[in-house]
C-alpha cells in the first residue's frame, strides 16, 4: 500500500542549499519542493480528461512556482515578485489552497484511486534527497507542511525590523506583531491537523518510511515553536505595556519555557543530521535557553518583593541563573548562526532586547545587595524552581477543506 522510492542524498543535484539565509528570527528549515508528475499516464483511465487536466494543472502551477521561490525563501527583504517575475509566498500558498479539494478527491472514503500515482518531493531535513510514495495522503501531508512553512516564512518576513518613518533605530511595528501572532496560530493548526487527521491515514509501515521532515516528532516541534513564539512577542508587548504586572510577564516567560522545552523533546532524539535539520536543532536549543533566562528574570523580580531572608535568597539565586542562562543563550545563538546554511541575528527588539540590557544590570545589583545583608551561607546556590502554568495558546483549528465539486459521478470512471 503506497510504494516508496528514495533517492539516497548523492544521487543528484536537485536539492539547492543555500551558503546564507540572511537574517532569521523565526526559523524555516527549507522548502520541500514537489517534482513534476504525470497524472494523465496513471490517472487518465480513471478520471475524465477534464478532471485529469485539472489536477495536472493545479499541480503544474506548485511544481513551477515552488521551484522559484525555494531559493529565495529566506531573502530578508520585502518583494512583490521574484526576477523572473514569479510568485510570491502568498501566491503560492493560495495555489496550494486551490490545489488541496481537488487532490482530496484521490482519498475520498478509501477511494482506489489513492494508490495511482506517484508523488516525488525534494526533501531538506532528511538524509535521503527525495521521498516518492505511491499515497494520496503523502501529497496531502507534504502540501499541508509546505503551506505551515510559507506562513513561518511570511512571519519571519514581518518580524524583521524596518527602518522607521522617523528615521531612528529600526523597529518592529505593533501591526506586524499582531499580524505574526495570528499567522503563527494557522501555521500551527495546519501541522496539528497533520499530526490528528493525516499522518493517521498512513500504514504503519508506510509511516516509518516517511522522510524526518514529515515524521510526527518534527510536525509537533514545528507547531510548538509556532506557539513559543507567539507567547515570546506576548511578552514583549507585556513589556511595552505600563498595565502588565510582573506576575504577568512571568507567566509568559515560563509557559514560553514550556513551549521550547517540548519542542526540543519532540526532535532531541531524530535523525536531524544534515544541514537544515541540524540547524533546527540548534534553533530550538537557543530559543529554549532564552526562554528560561526570562522566565528566572521574571520569577527572581517576583521572589526579590518578599519580605524574608529566605526569598531574598531564592531572589539571587535565580536572577543569577537568569544570567548564566542568558550568556548561554548568546552562545547557543552563535552556534545556530554558525551552523550551514549561515544565518545572522537581525538587530535586537522586544524580549531580548530588553533582557539584554536588565538581566545583566539587575542581576548585579540585586547580587550585591543581598550579598552585603545575608551571609553567603545562607543563599541558595542553586536556582529555585519555576511556576507551573497551564499552557493557555493552542493552535487555530484547521479543518481539510472539503472535496472539489469536479469529483462528480460523471468524471469519475469505475476501477
Amino acid at each position: 500500500m503506497g510504494c516508496l522510492v528514495s533517492t539516497p542524498k548523492d544521487s543528484g543535484g536537485n536539492r539547492r542549499r543555500p551558503g546564507s539565509i540572511g537574517e532569521v528570527f523565526v526559523y524555516i528549515p527549507g522548502f520541500r519542493i514537489p517534482k513534476a508528475v504525470d497524472v494523465s499516464v496513471s490517472l487518465g483511465d480513471h478520471l475524465s480528461t477534464n478532471l485529469v487536466e485539472r489536477l495536472s494543472a493545479l499541480r503544474t502551477r506548485i511544481v513551477v512556482m515552488a521551484g522559484q521561490e525555494a531559493p529565495t525563501v529566506t531573502r530578508t527583504k520585502r518583494k512583490s515578485a521574484t526576477q523572473h517575475g514569479g510568485s510570491t509566498l502568498a501566491d503560492l500558498h493560495q495555489a496550494l489552497e486551490d490545489y488541496l479539494p481537488v487532490l482530496l478527491g484521490l482519498v475520498k472514503d478509501g477511494s482506489h484511486l489513492q494508490h495511482k500515482l506517484q508523488f516525488v518531493w525534494i526533501n531538506q531535513e532528511d538524509d535521503t534527497e527525495e521521498t516518492a510514495m505511491s499515497n494520496a495522503w503523502y501529497e496531502v501531508l507534504s502540501v499541508l507542511h509546505l503551506m505551515a512553512m510559507l506562513l513561518l516564512s511570511q512571519a519571519n518576513l514581518l518580524l524583521l525590523p524596518r527602518i522607521s518613518a522617523d528615521g531612528y533605530q529600526p523597529k518592529v511595528s505593533a501591526e506586524s506583531r499582531r499580524a505574526s501572532i495570528d499567522i503563527f496560530l494557522k501555521a500551527a493548526g495546519y501541522l496539528d491537523c497533520a499530526v490528528h487527521h493525516v499522518l493517521p491515514q498512513f500504514p504503519a509501515a508506510l509511516r516509518r518510511d516517511l522522510p524526518v521532515d514529515l515524521v510526527e516528532g518534527v510536525l509537533r516541534a514545528l507547531s510548538l515553536q509556532a506557539l513559543g513564539q507567539v507567547v515570546d512577542i506576548q511578552l514583549g508587548m507585556a513589556i511595552d505595556s505600563a498595565k502588565a504586572t510582573l506576575a504577568v510577564k512571568r507567566r509568559l516567560a515560563c509557559e514560553m519555557v514550556k513551549y521550547w522545552q517540548q519542542a526540543q523533546d519532540n526532535i532531541m532524539n531524530l535523525p536531524l543530521a544534515n544541514g537544515w535539520g541540524e540547524k533546527h536543532r540548534l534553533f530550538v536549543k537557543w530559543k529554549y535557553v532564552e526562554a528560561k533566562a526570562a522566565a528566572y528574570y521574571y520569577h527572581g523580580l517576583i521572589l526579590d518583593e518578599g519580605n524574608t531572608e529566605k526569598s531574598h535568597g531564592m531572589a539571587v539565586a535565580a536572577l543569577q541563573a537568569a544570567d548564566e542562562y542568558f550568556k548561554e543563550s548568546r552562545r547557543a545563538c552563535e552556534a545556530f548562526n554558525a551552523a550551514s546554511p549561515l544565518s545572522r541575528n537581525p538587530p535586537l527588539w522586544g524580549t531580548v532586547k530588553y533582557l539584554s540590557e536588565k538581566i545583566p544590570k539587575d542581576t548585579s545589583s540585586k547580587v550585591r545587595i543581598n550579598r552585603d545583608l545575608y551571609s553567603h551561607e545562607k543563599i541558595m546556590e542553586t536556582a529555585p524552581t519555576l511556576p507551573d502554568f497551564a499552557l493557555s495558546l493552542k493552535p487555530d483549528e484547521y479543518q481539510l477543506p472539503s472535496m472539489d465539486s469536479s469529483w462528480n459521478e460523471e468524471n469519475v470512471n469505475g476501477g
